[in-house]
This record gives structure tokens, C-alpha cells and sequence, in this order.
């Protein structure tokens, strides 16, 4: 038996679903699983059968196939549980009151990922939000933060730049839940108030990574197939931003970076000059050579790095992608740009600034500002993002 006990685990063996008389809708996606990999869809049927009438699915789908962003999902009959699938990654990312018609409650079950840059989170906030005016009970299942509950890194978003991989004033590595998260949306970010019920997980530690839980992971999104991808994924989201590849179309995505321009193993020596710099450690970067199958640069041969973590305590993926993206810059000159096509539906942002949450990381890469003010900007509300953290936390 896993050390872990799940919100969906909970709410079988614990008979907890009898608390629930009425019509039953459920968002999840593939990753949506017991500790035994049962599908919550499967086992809501078992308990609740006929009164299950709803399903929903995040960004990637319900079944979490669609590889790349902007991709929408269509509505859809699943052909074998024969229920309505509605995409809340569709024509709309809010739950419209004809999908939730005749729900009295809504099943929230994902896995999250534990970086703000990661949309599952703020699909479960558009929900809230439109729940707090209909009379809908929403319940969060639980699930373990699969990259620990105890370090934040990053700069707190500026609203000006919210968007759909960035709503909330949360910093980069959140440190959170999701039920954390629903907790802190409640009681910092709207006014108005759910009927929110969250079933919280037996036996997880804040400074266990998802290895120490013994639960089986399954990928929340195509391109985060491995555990250990989940880590770098706090940095190297960055280079979705830009014309580096971040690894999409290769089999480890978000754990290796690189661009044609770039000779790995002769760069590697200004990046080993910048890292000496500044007590960022835990990590090693391995020159490699790829070339994707897709997306970005694909059937083209590109110099870059696979990040291997030597030390997940001492690791911080942000500042070191942070310092790898703007040393790549400076190499690249011009045949370095930001991403021009619409990010996320941004249409009137650039998709650095959105995935930033501020526009001041493009001065820091193009005039190749020290360090000092990288760690600055990290620090502009840390201290506010820090205590309504702390206020919220379930798990201690």
C-alpha cells in the first residue's frame, strides 16, 4: 500500500462518498487515478452509478492526448462510458451554466505539476468562480505536489500580465496543492465564496517529492512524461517564450534545452563561468546534441543540455534557467527571438511577459544584467505571497 492516501483513494475506502445525495459532475484527465490506478471516472461510476451525469476535461483533454498549447479539445459523447465530455480547454475556459445544468456536485481531480506556468490550477479557479453563483458544492481530491510542498522559487506574477498559465499572484515553484491553491483563491483572489468541500490526503509530508509517496504517476500532460522532468519544468518553461526548444518532440521534453546556433561543449564553458558566480548548485549540465520530431526546429539537428538534478534540495530550476536562457541570448544575437505567434490566447502580450508575469526579464536577458537584479525582481511581494501561503496550508 502506498504511504499515500489521495482524495479520491479517501473517498472510497472511507465510504465518505455517502456524504453526496446529489447529481454528480467531475473534472479530471488521464492522471486521474487511485492508488491502484482505477480511473476516478470509473470509480465515481461505481459509487455514485447513474447520478454521475457530467464530465469535464482540462487543457490537454479529458483524455490528456493533445500534445501542444492552443490546441482546443472538442465536447464530445465518450463512446464508452456514453456520458457528455465537456472541454473547459474549448471555445471557453469557464464552465458555461448549460454544462453545468442539473449538477448539485462537482468532482475536482487532477494532477497538478507545481508550477504556476501550468493551467490545471486555474481551470480549477474558473470553476470556482463560476460555482460561487450557482448552488453547486465543488470538492477537491487532493493530490500530492509531485516536486514537494516546502521550497518556493520565482517572481510573484504582476496581474498586469495575467492570463491563462498565470492568474494569480503566486510565485513560479508555489509550493502548493491544489487544494492549497482553491484555499488561497478563496480566501485572497475572489470575493465571493464557493461552497467548497476538499477531501485532504492521509499520510503526506510537505518535503516529500512523488517518489516518496509510492503512488504511481501517470503523465498530466503529454509533454511531462517522467517525475523528473517535473523539477526542471519550473525553468525551463521559460524557453516556450523563445525560439530555444525546451525538448518538445523528443522523448525527454522539458528536461533538455537547446537551439542550432548553440556548439554545446564549448558553450558549456561560459555557462560553468556564469554558475561559478553564484551559489546556484545542484544540478549538471550534460552537453548533448538532439534534433525533435516536432514542433520547434523539428528535423533539424540542435546543440543544447539535458539538466540531470544532482541534489533536489540544493537545485533552484528557475534562477539556473533564468541565467541559461539569458546567456543564450547574449550567444545567439540574432538568431535568437521571442516567441511571435499567440501564446495562450495573449493576444495584445508578448508570450515572454506572460509567462514571466512581468515584462522586466526581457531587459535582464537582452542587456545582460547581473545577477543582483535577477534575485531582485524574485523578491518584489515575496513576503506578501509568503504569508498567505503559510495562512492556507493544510499539510504541515
Amino acid at each position: 500500500m502506498a504511504k499515500v492516501r489521495t482524495g479520491i483513494d479517501r473517498l472510497q475506502d472511507e465510504n465518505q462518498y455517502k456524504l453526496f445525495k446529489g447529481n454528480v459532475g467531475v473534472l479530471c484527465h488521464s492522471a486521474s487515478i487511485d492508488s491502484k490506478l482505477n480511473h476516478t471516472l470509473e470509480i465515481m461510476l461505481k459509487l455514485f452509478g447513474d447520478r454521475v451525469k457530467k464530465v469535464y476535461g482540462p487543457q490537454h483533454g479529458f483524455v490528456t492526448d493533445v500534445q501542444d498549447n492552443m490546441i482546443e479539445s472538442d465536447h464530445f459523447t465518450h463512446p464508452y462510458f456514453k456520458l457528455p465530455i465537456y472541454s473547459l480547454y474549448s471555445e471557453t475556459r469557464v464552465p458555461t451554466d448549460e454544462m453545468l445544468a442539473g449538477i448539485d456536485h462537482l468532482f475536482v481531480d487532477m494532477q497538478d505539476v507545481g508550477t504556476r506556468i501550468y493551467t490545471y490550477i486555474y481551470t480549477m479557479t474558473h470553476l470556482l468562480e463560476k460555482c460561487a453563483n450557482l448552488d453547486i458544492e465543488v470538492i477537491i481530491l487532493d493530490r500530492p505536489n509531485p516536486i514537494g510542498g516546502l521550497q518556493t522559487e520565482g517572481n510573484i506574477l504582476d496581474t498586469k500580465f495575467a492570463s491563462f498559465v498565470g492568474r494569480h499572484e503566486l510565485a513560479v515553484r508555489h509550493g502548493m496543492t491544489m487544494a492549497e491553491v482553491a484555499l488561497m483563491h478563496q480566501k485572497y483572489f475572489f470575493d465571493k465564496k464557493a461552497n467548497l468541500k476538499i477531501i485532504e490526503m492521509d499520510g503526506w509530508k510537505r518535503e516529500m517529492y512523488f517518489e516518496d509517496t509510492e503512488l504511481p504517476w501517470v503523465m498530466p500532460s503529454p509533454n511531462l512524461p517522467t517525475i523528473e522532468g517535473c523539477i526542471p519544468f519550473v525553468g525551463t518553461v521559460l524557453f516556450e517564450g523563445t525560439n530555444i526548444s525546451e525538448g518538445r518532440g523528443t522523448t525527454r521534453s522539458l528536461e533538455i534545452v537547446g537551439h542550432p546556433g548553440i556548439e554545446p561543449w564549448s558553450f558549456k564553458t561560459k555557462l560553468n563561468d556564469i554558475f561559478k558566480a553564484t551559489e546556484l548548485n545542484g544540478f549538471f549540465l550534460r552537453p548533448i546534441n538532439f534534433q525533435p520530431t516536432f514542433q520547434k526546429h523539428a528535423g533539424i539537428g540542435c546543440g543544447g543540455y539535458q539538466i540531470h538534478i544532482t541534489d533536489r534540495k540544493a537545485f533552484q530550476p528557475w534562477k539556473t534557467c533564468q541565467l541559461i536562457l539569458q546567456a543564450l541570448v547574449q550567444e545567439l544575437g540574432d538568431d535568437f527571438h521571442y516567441k511571435n505567434d499567440p501564446y495562450e490566447y495573449g493576444e495584445d502580450m508578448n508570450p515572454m511577459d506572460m509567462i514571466n508575469g512581468d515584462d522586466r526579464y526581457r531587459e535582464f536577458y537582452e542587456k545582460n544584467l547581473d545577477y543582483n537584479t535577477l534575485l531582485k525582481l524574485e523578491s518584489e511581494n515575496q513576503d506578501l505571497f509568503q504569508e498567505r501561503r503559510e495562512s492556507i496550508l493544510i499539510y504541515k
